[in-house]
Order: C-alpha cells, then sequence, then structure tokens
C-alpha cells in the first residue's frame, strides 16, 4: 500500500480532528500544517511532528513531496486555494461549505478535471457506520416506501467571536453552515432535490447572519424531508436523522441507532451511534483509495457541488419565503458530469 504523503491547510477546531485521523491511518501521512495564524499553524504541527507554515503559499512552495491536501479554512478561501492546489497536481479534500456558491463550486471541480486530480468535499456524516446502515435497510425496503425524513442539527453555542458567522468569509449563517451536512445526507437517502423551503427563526445572538433555521424540501420522487438547524437552542433528541416508512421507524442517533418495523413492537439495535474520529479516518482512507484507484469516491465532484446548489436554493427561499426549485441535473459525459 502506497502511503500518500499530505499537507493540511487551515488550524482550527476542524483541522485537529482531521490531525487525529492521520494517527489512525496507515496508509496517509501528514507533513505539514500552515495558516495565516503560524502559532496556530506550529502549535497543531508541532503535535502531529511535522512542519509548520505561515501561509498555504509557503507550504505549496516548500519542495515537500505532497501527493494531496486537505482544506480546512473558511469557505470564501476554498476557490482559489483548491485551484492553486489543484494546478500543481495535488489531490485534494475540501472540508464543507465546499464553496460560497455554485458558480465557484464548478469552477473548481473544473480546474480538477483539467489538471486531472481528484478534489471532493469533506462531510463526515456520510463516513458514520450507523448511516451507512440505515442506507442498506433502506435500500431493503424493510421500512417500506419512506414517506418522511427529518433531520435535526440544533445545539447551542456562542457564535458571536467566531468566522462562521461572519457573512463575508462563511457565506452565510447556520444555513451554510451545518445545512450543507443536512443536505448531502438528505440527497444521500432521497435522491435529486426538487425543491426547498426555508424559514427563518428569531435571531437571539445579535448576528449578522440566520442562527436558527428551518427547511422543507421534496425530492424529485416526491418525498419529504425537514431540516432543523440552529446555534441558539438544544433541540434534546437522541436522533439527528429520523425516517418514517410505511412499514416502519428508523432513527440514526448520537449515541445508538434502531429501527421498528410496523409489525413487531421490537427495536432492532444497528449501531453504536457517532463517533467523529472515526468518521474522519473513514473519510480519509477512502479518499487515498479513490486516488489509487481502488474503490469509488463515497462523496464525489457531484455531490459536493449539488450540496452547493442545494444551500444557494435555500438561500434564495429564506429571501423569498416561499418554495424555490432546484434544476434537475442534465445528462452529461460522466468524466465531467459535475461541470
Amino acid at each position: 500500500m502506497r502511503i500518500m504523503n499530505f499537507g493540511l491547510i487551515g488550524a482550527g477546531a476542524i483541522a485537529k480532528t482531521h490531525v487525529d485521523a492521520f494517527v489512525q491511518r496507515p496508509d496517509a501521512r501528514l507533513l505539514a500544517v500552515a495558516d495565516v495564524n503560524f502559532d496556530a499553524a506550529s502549535s497543531l504541527a508541532a503535535q502531529a511532528n511535522c512542519q509548520g507554515y505561515a501561509s498555504a503559499e509557503q507550504l505549496l512552495n516548500s519542495g515537500l513531496p505532497l501527493d494531496a491536501v486537505v482544506i480546512c479554512t473558511p469557505p470564501a478561501t476554498h476557490e482559489e486555494l483548491a485551484i492553486a492546489c489543484v494546478n500543481r497536481g495535488l489531490h485534494v479534500l475540501c472540508e464543507k461549505p465546499f464553496a460560497v456558491d455554485s458558480a465557484a463550486a464548478r469552477r473548481m471541480v473544473r480546474a480538477a478535471v483539467n489538471a486531472d486530480v481528484i478534489l471532493t468535499m469533506a462531510s463526515k456524516f456520510r463516513y458514520t457506520p450507523d448511516v451507512a446502515a440505515a442506507k442498506r435497510i433502506i435500500e431493503s425496503g424493510a421500512l417500506g416506501e419512506i414517506l418522511l425524513l427529518e433531520n435535526v442539527f440544533a445545539s447551542r453555542v456562542d457564535m458571536r467571536n467566531r468566522w462562521n458567522s461572519q457573512p463575508a468569509v462563511s457565506g452565510g449563517g447556520v444555513l451554510v453552515d451545518n445545512g450543507a451536512h443536512s443536505v448531502d445526507l438528505l440527497r444521500y437517502f432521497l435522491g435529486p432535490l426538487a425543491a426547498v423551503n426555508a424559514v427563518e427563526g428569531k435571531r437571539v445572538q445579535s448576528l449578522a447572519v440566520e442562527d436558527t433555521v428551518r427547511v422543507f424540501v421534496r425530492s424529485q420522487a416526491g418525498v419529504v424531508g425537514s431540516i432543523d438547524l440552529s446555534w441558539s437552542m438544544n433541540k434534546e433528541v437522541d436522533a439527528f436523522l429520523s425516517f418514517y416508512g410505511s412499514e416502519g421507524v428508523l432513527h440514526v442517533g448520537w449515541r445508538g441507532s434502531k429501527y421498528r418495523l410496523h409489525n413487531n413492537g421490537e427495536w432492532t439495535t444497528i449501531g453504536a451511534g457517532y463517533n467523529k474520529v472515526e468518521a474522519f479516518s473513514r473519510q480519509l482512507a477512502n479518499f487515498c483509495a479513490a486516488v489509487r484507484e481502488e474503490e469509488a469516491l463515497v462523496i464525489g465532484p457531484d455531490d459536493a457541488i449539488a450540496s452547493v446548489d442545494a444551500i444557494e436554493a435555500a438561500y434564495r427561499s429564506l429571501q423569498r419565503a416561499r418554495w424555490t426549485s432546484l434544476k434537475a441535473p442534465r445528462r452529461r459525459n460522466p468524466a465531467r458530469a459535475a461541470l
């Protein structure tokens, strides 16, 4: 197994979890961390026993034998950084939100296609074993027809001094930040989305962006979904995904997952719950295997673009206070499908 050499751009909170994931991967080696805050880069690099740099440019010009880069910076920087990396022949795993708008997302993917390298979005929940188990059960038909899918990412966090609430760098508020995970998950289970309807709640943190939002979606197959997002309230539910089918119910939870059929009163356990570092490790493993052409990406560039498209439509809906349609994907050359 060839060991892939990585650089990490960004040394914030999410980057620390990526470092933990590298520790678990024998096929991936972190060579350097870069951040405009050199103290943060140096500190994280020391933990990872690698080199720290004061900018992405310094890292890219360091002469290190890099194969790939993980981008963990604010969304407004993703396009410039991703294109700079792919133009150097580096594969890129870019944190969500993938881009601040759909035009930027397509430019990023187009650059990667032209450079013949992999560029895709990091979205940890798709790599959770319980989510994969839920997918298998639903595809088996055990729950019958899925009629409703509910997603909840709502917990109180003080966002007043964090970049995530600064629209110039984040692209928005809780809708783009946590909602990027949500729309990716709903697309994964329901297929392409046809329309979204977003409603903003009361702002209680005096932010320049939304801190509580409810989003309704309708898939092209006619299934309805709901998404609750908040930085300002704890919605005390054990499950972050709940599926309601004609033949049963399934919950994917933080501390465990289970399902029950209508003709059987017993719950069946399908997993132990969410483990953040495990999800990141599985994500890194899939990315490395895809680069080695051993398996397909779990989340491909088409998924990354579709996530940005859905969030963009949700913001249009928020402004117009009505359902907003998404364009149906067109049939294209598979090699350039995302463009």
